[in-house]
This record gives C-alpha cells, sequence and structure tokens, in this order.
C-alpha cells in the first residue's frame, strides 16, 4: 500500500521509537502535520523554533535518547539553526526535519526558501535534502544511526513539499548500512596496556573528565578507575555529575570558574587521564602554559579531537566506557602481577591542603542585598534529598549553579557549554521535564537569558509541564557588567535590563503560572517552599539579587591557570600592585600582561 512522503515521515519517527516531537507548523512542513493527529507521538508546540529546538535538546540530554525537533522552510528551519549549532558544540543527539519549497522552485528564490542544507553543513554531523518519498524511511533511520552513535551529534532531514504530498511504498529498512561510517569503539590494544603503564607510573595524576564520559554512559567505569588507584577526579561544565560532587577523590569543576585546587591540581599534574574531554580553552586558560608538566592519555571517540589542542602522549580512539574498561582491565592485570598501586600519598596531601585553603568564598549579610550564592546553597540543600535535574542559561547564575550546587549523578545538570547560548534554559527544562516527567526540574536562569526565550512559558503552561523558573534577577546582562568593571574601568555599556521591566511576577500569571519574589535573603526557604509545593503548574520565582556581585573564582580569557583570582578584592589588590606608577584603574596599562584588556577577548 502506498502512502505519503507525510505520513511515511511520522511512520518512520514511529519505527524510530520517537516519542515526542517538539516544533512550530508552518506551510512547507504543513503535509507532515497531518498525520501527526492519527499518530502515538506526542507534539509539543513551541512558540519559536529554537525553542522547539532547545526542548529537543534538554529531552535528549535528561534521557540520553535523540531529541527530535520539527519546522518549517525558510524563517523556520533558520530559528533552528542556533539549537543545531549549540547540539553539535555539545554533542547531543538531535534529529532537526524541517519542510522545503517543492523540488522544482528550489533555487529560484521561492517563498520562504532557504538553503537548509547548505547553511546547516558545518554545524551537522550530516544532513540530506530528501528528494522522494520512497528514500524517507532509509533516511530517517539513518538520521538516528548517526546522531545517536560515535560522538553524538544534530542530522538535519530538509523534505520539499512535494516529496510529502507524493506517494510511495513504504519499508522502513532492518538495518542501516553506511559502508563510510564506522566509528571506533574499542580502544587499540598496545595504547590501553601504554596508558595503563603511565598511570602506574604517575605520582601527581588526574583524570580529566569531559561531556563524553556522561554521553558513553561511562559513570561506572570512571568510578572504578578513580577508587582503583584513589585517583583525583575533575568533571568539567559538560561532565557535572559523571563523577559524584560528594565523593572524596572528586575536585570539582576546571576552568575559568572553576573550584581552585581542581584549577591548580591540573595545572601541577604529571599525567593527565583526559576522558571524553577537548581541551576546551575555558579549561586550558592560556595554552602554552596549561599543564607544563603533564604527560597525556587522551581518550575520545572523535579522533579528530585528539592532538588538536594539546600534543597527547597515549591517544587512544575509542567509546569511553569501553576503553575505561580495557584500561580498568589492564590495570587490574598489571596490579595481579609484578606492578604495584602508585604511592599518592603526597600528592593527596597537597590536594587537600589546597581544598583547605581555597573554598569556595562568599559572604551574606545578615541585612541584605541577596546574594546568587544563597539561593543556589538553598537550591543545594533540596536536591541532595530529591531527584532533581537543573537546567541554566548562559551567564553568571550558570557558573553560581555549577559551583554551589552539588550534583552526584549523570543528567542531573543540563547546559549550554560549548556554543554558551543565551536564551537555552527555558525551553530545555520544558524538554527535559518532558523527557523525565518524575522528575523535579528547576531551571535557573538570568534575567537576560530569560528574556530570550521567556515566551515558551506558555508552552509549559499550555502543555501542562510544571518546571520550577528560579530567575537569578540582577537587573543587568551580569557577566558582561563583570567583564566591564574589570577590563574596561567599569565603563557600562548596553549592560542595564532593569529589575522592573518586566514585571517577572506580573509575567508569570500573564502566561498562567505561579509568579513569586524574593529579595531578601531570610525569605529564600520560604519562597521555595511555595515554589516547590506547587506541583501542576509552572513556577517562575524573581530572586532579586545583587547587581555588583561577582564570580569567582576566574581565570581571566587567555591568561595562565597559574594566576586563579579568587575574589574581588584580590583582582583589585592584583590591579593595584601591577599600576605602581602608573594606570592604576582595573583593565588598564599597569596591570600584569595576561590580565589587560587586550589580552581578554571573549
Amino acid at each position: 500500500m502506498k502512502i505519503t512522503g507525510a505520513q511515511a515521515i511520522i511512520k518512520a519517527l514511529e519505527h524510530a521509537g520517537v516519542e515526542v516531537v517538539f516544533g512550530h507548523p508552518g506551510g512547507a512542513i504543513l503535509p507532515a502535520y497531518d498525520p501527526i493527529i492519527d499518530s502515538p507521538i506526542r507534539h509539543v508546540l513551541a512558540r519559536h523554533e529554537q525553542g522547539a529546538g532547545h526542548m529537543a535538546e534538554g529531552y535528549a540530554q535528561a534521557t540520553g535518547r535523540v531529541g527530535v525537533a520539527m519546522a518549517t522552510s525558510g524563517p523556520g528551519g533558520t530559528n533552528l539553526v542556533t539549537a543545531i549549532a549549540d547540539a553539535h558544540m555539545d554533542s547531543v543527539p538531535l534529529v532537526a526535519i524541517t519542510g522545503q519549497v517543492a523540488t522544482a522552485a528550489v533555487g529560484g528564490d521561492a517563498f520562504q526558501e532557504a538553503d537548509l542544507t547548505g547553511i546547516t553543513m558545518p554545524i551537522t554531523k550530516h544532513n540530506e535534502m530528501v528528494t522522494s518519498p520512497e528514500r524517507i524511511p532509509g533516511a530517517v533511520a539513518e538520521a538516528f544511526h548517526i546522531a545517536a552513535t560515535g560522538r553524538p551529534g544534530p542530522v538535519l532531514l530538509d523534505l520539499p513539499k512535494d516529496v510529502l504530498n507524493s506517494t510511495a511504498e513504504f519499508v522502513y529498512p532492518e538495518r542501516v548500512h553506511l559502508p563510510g561510517y564506522k566509528p571506533t569503539v574499542r580502544g587499540h590494544g598496545k595504547m590501553v596496556r601504554q596508558a595503563a603503564q603511565e598511570i602506574l607510573s604517575a605520582r601527581r595524576p588526574v583524570i580529566y573528565a569531559g561531556g563524553g564520559v556522561i554521553k558513553a554512559g561511562a559513570h561506572d567505569e570512571l568510578r572504578q578507575l578513580a577508587e582503583l588507584l584513589d585517583l583525583p577526579v575533575v568533571t568539567t561544565l559538560m561532565a557535572r555529575g559523571a563523577f559524584p560532587d560528594s565523593h572524596p577523590l572528586c575536585l570539582g569543576m576546571p576552568g575559568m570558574h572553576g573550584h581552585w585546587t581542581a584549577i591548580t591540581a591540573m595545572q601541577s599534574s604529571d599525567l593527565l587521564i583526559a576522558l571524553g574531554s577537548r581541551f576546551d580553552d575555558r579549561v586550558t586558560g592560556e595554552l602554552a602554559t596549561f599543564a607544563p608538566e603533564a604527560r597525556v592519555v587522551h581518550v575520545d571517540i572523535d579522533p579528530a579531537e585528539i592532538g588538536k589542542n594539546r600534543l597527547v602522549d597515549v591517544p587512544i580512539v575509542g567509546d569511553c566506557r569501553v576503553v575505561a574498561g580495557q584500561i580498568l582491565e589492564a590495570l587490574r592485570e598489571a596490579l595481579h602481577g609484578e606492578a604495584s598501586k602508585p604511592d599518592l600519598a603526597p600528592w593527596w596531601e597537597q590536594l587537600r591542603a589546597w581544598q583547605g585553603a581555597h573554598p569556595l568564598r562568599f559572604e551574606q549579610p545578615a541585612d541584605g542585598p541577596l546574594k546568587p550564592q544563597t539561593v543556589m546553597r538553598a537550591l543545594a540543600e533540596r536536591f541532595a534529598h530529591m531527584d532533581g535535574i537543573v537546567v541554566t542559561g548562559v551567564g553568571q547564575h550558570q557558573m553560581w549553579a555549577s559551583q554551589h550546587i552539588r550534583y552526584e549523578r549523570p543528567r542531573t545538570w543540563i547546559n549550554s557549554g560549548g556554543l554558551g547560548t543565551m536564551g537555552f534554559c527555558v525551553p530545555a527544562a520544558i524538554g527535559a521535564k518532558v523527557g523525565r516527567p518524575e522528575a523535579t526540574v528547576v531551571a535557573v536562569d538570568g534575567d537576560g537569558s530569560f528574556q530570550m526565550t521567556l515566551q515558551e512559558l506558555a508552552t509549559a503552561r499550555i502543555e501542562q509541564i510544571p518546571v520550577v523558573f528560579c530567575v537569578i534577577n540582577n537587573g543587568a546582562l551580569g557577566m558582561v557588567r563583570q567583564w566591564q568593571e574589570l577590563f574596561y574601568q567599569q565603563r557600562y555599556s548596553q549592560i542595564d535590563l532593569s529589575y522592573d521591566c518586566p514585571d517577572l511576577r506580573k509575567l508569570a500569571e500573564a502566561y498562567g503560572c505561579i509568579g513569586l519574589r524574593c529579595e531578601r535573603p531570610e525569605d529564600v526557604e520560604g519562597t521555595l517552599d511555595k515554589a516547590f509545593g506547587v506541583g501542576e503548574v509552572p513556577v517562575l520565582v524573581d530572586f532579586r539579587v545583587d547587581q555588583t556581585e561577582k564570580v569567582f573564582p576566574m581565570v581571566p580569557a587567555g591568561g595562565s591557570n597559574d594566576h586563579v583570582i579568587e575574589s574581588a578584592a584580590e583582582w583589585y589588590e592584583q590591579a593595584a600592585a601591577g599600576a605602581k606608577g602608573g594606570a592604576g584603574e582595573p583593565g588598564g596599562a599597569g596591570l600584569p600582561e595576561h590580565m589587560r584588556e587586550g589580552k581578554n577577548a571573549v
């Protein structure tokens, strides 16, 4: 029996195991929206295509399954581009389905035409304009296979309207045959054995766990590896939860705003065991001075990442879970033979001393103003006793949430890491809640980031998706303000958002949500009690916090990780010391070279 291409795309999604699609209809994709009515697939109507893409990302990150976003041609597809780029940077499995003008009109600048395969070529693992209805089932099967295997990522299928309206026999392939696509899963035996020897020989080792650990489901292997030899572990922004923060071997998060000990441990190490991490500039700081004495074992399923930023001594291409298991096996075999566990007692003595001397610091005056860290610590207390997921936007609030909330399990922390997409939080939290309805999902956003996709509150309300939205409202573009204070002589340019426009409490009510406000530290607990007690309706809490509060520790962008600044007071002290006899303003010529404005490009 023949069916239309539109029916085929929905039926193929059903065969692929899709339970939910996030999307927004329009002319070119309209034929595919009709068979959705008769499908068991749930469709969540986003208010903007970018929102649909981020919802699909949030769903994917929370569940480990492929997220699906659907949009029409032209602006519908281009509105998806930000989410696709975000998924590409953070290795999120995503299938984007877009409508396209009829094949006869392609290239003629038809109404709502855009070259979506051309536009997304650099930011997808694969994309295809499907030119016949017979091709649709195979294209869908391949898209899901490519998105979910190897290094996960986004795939786009572009469907011309005449293809959706044409008919063909529906045959869904039993298996996918892609001769040119064979990700390496198992590590090379010789390299694995060499990695084991490097680990046994090291005296200052650090496991540098990246987002690939979570993508590969390698958290158990990571824990076993760390515990076998008492190896310290740092978890990057994308790996929070891959290793329990409460574990005695955990040093926390490295990077520009990471934990002091995590940053310094990597810098002082003699061996970095990099698992599913890519030596991102926010982690390494000035690459030439990063971990100068460290040999490197680098495990990654993407061969392009190995040696891209840092020379590697032991390269291993493969799946993190499989390769970590191989390394464990090699270590156990060596320990059963003549090898002995390395003596890391002096290293741990140093690490514990650093941890004691350099904790996260902030002060909450009893009479206010409310500090954002106070809110994070209160949320942390609640998450210690519940099955919860934290989703953030991008900015200061993102760093505070990563620093001050403990993450004990994978897929409990979702954020935009590589692309740093403001506006990610609200839709991604909705997608996460759809994927994990049993979990408490808290969206921690900033007032700037929130206002980029706040219209998705309507989606949460109409679709009955009860997320708790906590807006850390400092009335400004906080991270930009921080940089302008520290690097641009306190010349604040275009960062004022005001606390009252919009009135977030009234905005929540306008969308049919519950709106709350908290301005005093003594009210934080009571406000959260109310927010978490609502249950079935989305809640928006406006936490009005101190605009002058900054994120520390901080390694200035482009600066060396040898220079971790722990507080604003230390920053200004260093600025003054560097300005003897010269300009004394932060960002001025008197600063040490690594702290000058010109050396700190974003």
